[in-house]
């Protein structure tokens, strides 16, 4: 019997559970979605991405075919036939090609004719719920995986993501200081001068290395992987440390923590009460961000129990 033929359209332009669209790549939305590679892993999977996330999944053993979006791609699965069509992008040109493709069942975001917008198919509902309702996705205390595997009506079992480059370097490092987090979410970053001051603290009793690889997905992988622990923001290398069973120590304020799962350490909030947290937003309206109430003291005490004095 041949295996179930897979379609998954995971291009990271809309993040699963927020209701924002972008063309900004989230490489960190792309990299977590292959924890469904476990539901799927007897299937013969492809996987529709945008070119720039390609090198998290190139190599991965669960994917068949990776294929970029373009026109000659689109053109070609149009002409083609699946069992299973997943599509998690509520862009509403992208869920109307994912209603038109030829397969036996469907699970993700759909397009509507009627408003031009996303809609949900059976399953996927209560995830668009919450992309609508900033309220209920703050009051939720589920874990982002158990929204991906209902959307298949399935359950998640514990499973992490699945990275497909499989780094060579060796731990060299301690510690990695994972400080950089992007332009699309600015204010998720710890004050620079609390990276310099937790340096300055940790002295010489752990050896450190600051972020690198910035420039290829290849090469920052392989910095994460030299690194015993991960001291990080909300971002890309949370998830890749995540899927390469990294110790990690890692910290939230404007983004939602109870939705993100730290299999192997330590999710850190602002010692401060704010009625604004999380925020969800982009840009931080107050004089002093939240960020600036986790302690350097703080990290510290969890870098020393999750490494040993």
């Amino acid at each position: 019997m041949a295996a179930e033929k897979v379609l998954i359209i995971k291009l990271g332009y809309s993040e699963t559970l927020v209701g924002e669209i972008s063309r900004k790549t989230s490489l960190g939305d792309v990299l977590r979605s292959t924890v469904l590679l476990n539901f799927f892993k007897n299937a013969h999977v492809t996987w529709l991405v945008d070119e720039k996330a390609i090198p998290l999944l190139k190599g991965n053993p669960l994917i068949e075919r990776i294929m970029p979006y373009d026109l000659t791609t689109i053109l070609q699965l149009k002409a083609e036939r699946f069992d299973t069509v997943v599509n998690l992008e509520k862009v509403a040109g992208i869920c109307a090609f994912a209603d038109s493709l030829t397969a036996w069942r469907r699970f993700g975001f759909r397009f509507d004719p009627d408003t031009g917008t996303a809609l949900a198919y059976d399953g996927s509902q209560h995830v668009l719920e919450l992309c609508l309702s900033q309220k209920d996705k703050i009051a939720n205390k589920k874990y982002w995986e158990d929204f991906l595997f209902e959307m298949v009506g399935s359950k998640w079992q514990g499973e992490i993501p699945i990275i497909g480059y499989k780094p060579a370097s060796k731990e060299v490092f301690d510690i990695g200081f994972n400080h950089n987090v992007g332009d699309k979410w600015p204010i998720k970053a710890w004050p620079a001068e609390y990276w310099k001051e937790l340096e300055s603290m940790i002295g010489k009793r752990y050896s450190i290395s600051w972020q690198q690889g910035l420039k290829s997905i290849e090469e920052y992988v392989e910095w994460i992987n030299s690194c015993r622990l991960l001291v990080t923001n909300d971002s890309l290398g949370l998830h890749i440390a995540h899927a390469l069973n990294k110790k990690i120590v890692s910290m939230f304020g404007p983004t939602l923590s109870s939705e993100v799962y730290v299999k192997n350490g330590v999710k850190l909030l602002p010692e401060a009460e704010f009625d604004c947290m999380p925020c969800l937003s982009t840009v931080c309206v107050r004089q002093r961000p939240c960020m600036y109430e986790i302690r350097p003291s703080t990290v510290l005490k969890e870098i020393e129990r999750l490494l040993g004095k």
